[in-house]
């Protein structure tokens, strides 16, 4: 509706992953984030879906009055801390496997091997497919390549082990595929926005 009324003409803005190529046809002056759960543009937010929404609002709570509130806000709803909106929403689509579960095997074959090189070519031998068309397949059935799937599994182990552990960020890059605390917080800041010490020192205020 928003972009229908042209109030989202030359704002960033994102939609449910669902919709983003007949959004992105029917209004190309938006400026379409399709990965992001949530953005603010100004005084417009967008969300990605109702899950999203619930991000967005703990956000707006957030900006209006402050983190302890919102924070109140999420366990009065029985939900985590609000994700950032930064946040991938191909992410869910990547841990189920894709929209059919298709990949879903190969997903835990991933997961168990994050410290390891997982090439395109790895993958598509693991998944008995040329590297071409798995490309393709994955890409179709998780709305992201290959390579961003495997940087997304990363980030969320790390994630979980730098929220909940104790364990040098050296050991967590290392642990989880980044090679080195220098990768890993590059990636943090794509992703997340923050650095993996901001997001442990969140974790334990909570």
């Amino acid at each position: 509706m928003l972009a229908e009324a042209g109030l989202l003409d030359g704002r960033s803005a994102t939609t449910h992953w669902w919709s983003t190529d007949d959004f992105a046809r029917r209004y190309p002056k938006v400026k379409l984030d399709a990965e992001r759960i949530f953005i603010q543009d100004g005084s417009v937010w967008t969300s990605a879906g109702i899950s999203a929404g619930i991000d967005l609002a703990l956000a707006l709570i957030e900006d209006d009055l402050g983190p302890a509130i919102a924070r109140r806000t999420a366990q009065q709803l029985v939900v985590h801390q609000r994700r950032p909106g930064g946040q991938s929403q191909f992410s869910g689509l990547v841990e189920f496997g894709g929209r059919s579960g298709r990949f879903v095997e190969l997903i835990e074959w991933m997961r168990d091997r994050l410290a390891e090189t997982l090439t395109v070519e790895r993958l598509a031998d693991q998944a008995a497919m040329s590297p071409r068309n798995f490309a393709r397949a994955f890409t179709a059935e998780t709305g992201t390549t290959p390579a961003k799937a495997v940087e997304r599994l990363r980030l969320e182990t790390a994630r979980v082990a730098v929220e909940t552990s104790n364990a040098p960020l050296d050991r967590i890059a290392e642990d989880s595929g980044f090679g080195d605390a220098g990768r890993m917080r590059r990636a943090f800041m794509r992703s997340f926005g923050q650095p993996p010490q901001a997001l442990r020192r969140a974790a334990v205020r909570r």
